[in-house]
């Protein structure tokens, strides 16, 4: 029972990592907040855009999880699911290595649409396959006691769950990228921001390898 609780803790408290990580990265749109409380020149035009930024992300999340959440009601496959899923995220980390190009759909969003760009900006960095090795590692946490429940109460277990897990997730990333966003826009001005860009592309990428390695690695322990 112990080491059940300290896996669950362990698990959501990597939910909430990945939001702040996500919430750092730049390229998951916090300078766009900024830009939108400079051009408007107006306090409230920042949180106005990180709530967008926000819905975008949270609907790209649950677009990822959802069918992972039907799936993983097939007990028996579980474990196969699982390394499936470990399988697709690595291959999504290789290809952003190699291919280092930012989709060029993004560009063509209109600055105003910032949930539609964060919904595709999130979709097109493999933001929701990072979560998806934890998720099923949270649904497979006492499987024992539900295992013998129908599938469909499983399945809206599931599905509970990845609604949760994709709210706690943005919630921390938008709690980081806004901090990020309120103290350049206040303190350290727009020029700071381009004399000290950083670009997390490369460490992205590495980072969806080890999760989905990790994903990989829990399944076959029975994590």
């Amino acid at each position: 029972m112990l080491g059940e609780m300290t896996s669950v803790a362990a698990l959501w408290g990597a939910v909430i990592v990945s939001g702040l990580y996500h919430g750092i990265n730049p390229g998951m749109g916090w300078p766009l907040a900024v830009s939108a409380a400079l051009m408007e020149r107006r306090h409230k035009a920042m949180p106005k855009a990180l709530a967008m930024l926000a819905l975008g992300h949270f609907l790209a999340m649950i677009g990822i999880l959802l069918p992972f959440s039907v799936m993983i009601a097939l007990i028996q496959w579980e474990v196969e699911i699982r390394i499936g899923a470990g399988l697709l995220v690595i291959a999504m980390g290789c290809y952003l290595l190699i291919n280092r190009r930012h989709p060029k759909i993004l560009a063509r969003v209109h600055p105003a649409r910032l949930a539609l760009w964060s919904f595709l900006a999130a979709m097109a960095h493999g933001a929701g396959l990072m979560l998806v090795p934890i998720y099923l590692g949270i649904c497979a946490v006492g499987q024992e006691e539900t295992g013998h429940l129908a599938a469909q109460s499983l399945m809206g277990d599931n599905i509970m769950t990845a609604f949760a897990v994709a709210a706690v997730h943005t919630l921390s990333m938008t709690l980081a990228g806004g901090l990020i966003a309120v103290v350049i826009y206040v303190w350290l001005g727009l020029k700071f921001l381009s004399r000290t860009w950083f670009n997390l592309d490369v460490v992205w990428a590495l980072s969806l390898v080890l999760v989905g390695a990790f994903g990989i690695y829990a399944a076959k322990l029975g994590h």
